[in-house]
């Protein structure tokens, strides 16, 4: 449904249709409510119209060969697919433009739309690619112990956002020019106001204490509290796969506005004056990179603490135990062998 959701509104753009369909510049809104004047636009963007249809008529193909031929590669490519969708998405920017857009901040409601789509798809890809992928036993009953270093990595995880991000941003809503200058404590004031302010100064560190279900019980095993759901086993992509794309989009996002504000730095548009001076909009980045590397880590070490294991006696182990019994002969394919 996703897919020809998607392919049938990109062909209704190709058309000359407008609807959903939004021109804006994240740099530079301009009317943002208004789609940036989409409906002036006369040439469709490639990635937009038949790049987009393209993208849409492989993921069909996937689709399909996925359910006819569920095996290794269709889960592989199926995977690559929800890492994709989900990149797109920038779900870390919907973390801080939703709370902002209910706040009453003006806001670009098509490309919200869009890139919770996306988001929708990945996770519908994700759920494909655990259909479609081989069966490798079940997982052993009980809560798993993490080892020590995925608990420190959690913790990192978990400090960095209130640190990094918290704390400086804290600061900025109460009108302390904490790492930038006035000018630019100004501007955060006249465009946003305090609620928002206090909205995207908290969301980033309250979505990191979920790291935390990745070392605890409850990320294991549903709580008690929790109707429907109590006492069940937390379905293992339920927690590797939200957890490994905001990492994979924490650490992709920290190095393209690095190597973004590098080139404006070397092409003269920023100066190095202007970075020192806002020197903690600059270390933003590096607090990114820092908290996309102890999630990622964090994530690795619960995925391999809660993968499926075999049972330890095979077959071959159990037959073998059966014809040695005291008291009984060797029978069968072990007739002739000495028991020990």
């Amino acid at each position: 449904m996703f897919v020809v959701a998607e392919l049938t509104l990109r062909a209704y753009w190709i058309a000359g249709g407008r609807w959903g369909y939004t021109a804006c510049d994240r740099t530079n809104l301009v009317d943002p409510t208004g789609g940036c004047g989409a409906n002036q636009v006369g040439t469709l963007p490639f990635w937009a119209g038949w790049g987009a249809v393209g993208v849409g008529a492989a993921l069909a193909v996937l689709v399909v060969y996925a359910v006819r031929f569920p095996g290794r590669y269709p889960a592989v490519g199926s995977w690559a697919a929800a890492a994709l969708l989900l990149v797109l998405a920038f779900p870390l920017h919907l973390l801080f433009e939703i709370p902002a857009a209910l706040a009453g901040r003006p806001s670009d409601w098509r490309d919200l739309g869009a890139r919770l789509a996306l988001a929708a798809g990945g996770l519908l890809f994700a759920g494909l690619a655990n259909a479609c992928a081989p069966q490798r036993g079940a997982r052993e009953a009980g809560y798993q112990p993490v080892p020590r270093w995925t608990r420190r990595w959690a913790y990192v995880a978990v400090a960095l956002p209130v640190v990094g991000w918290a704390v400086p941003h804290g600061l900025w809503v109460l009108g302390v020019p904490f790492g930038i200058s006035q000018r630019e404590l100004d501007d955060i004031h006249r465009n946003l106001s305090t609620w928002t302010g206090v909205a995207i100064t908290l969301v980033p560190p309250l979505a990191g204490l979920l790291v935390l279900g990745l070392i605890q019980r409850w990320g294991q095993k549903f709580p008690r509290w929790v109707p429907g759901l109590r006492g069940r086993r937390v379905p293992r992509l339920l927690a590797v796969t939200p957890a490994g794309v905001v990492a994979l989009t924490l650490v992709t996002y920290s190095v393209l506005s690095a190597a973004v504000l590098v080139r404006q730095v070397l092409t003269g548009d920023t100066h190095w004056s202007d970075v020192r001076e806002g020197w903690a909009v600059s270390a933003t980045l590096l607090v990114f990179l820092g908290w996309g590397v102890a999630l990622g880590v964090t994530t690795t070490g619960y995925a391999i603490t809660t993968r499926p294991r075999q049972e330890r006696a095979t077959n071959t182990e159990v037959s073998l135990g059966d014809a040695c019994r005291p008291g009984t002969a060797p029978s069968g394919r072990w007739r002739g062998r000495r028991c020990r």
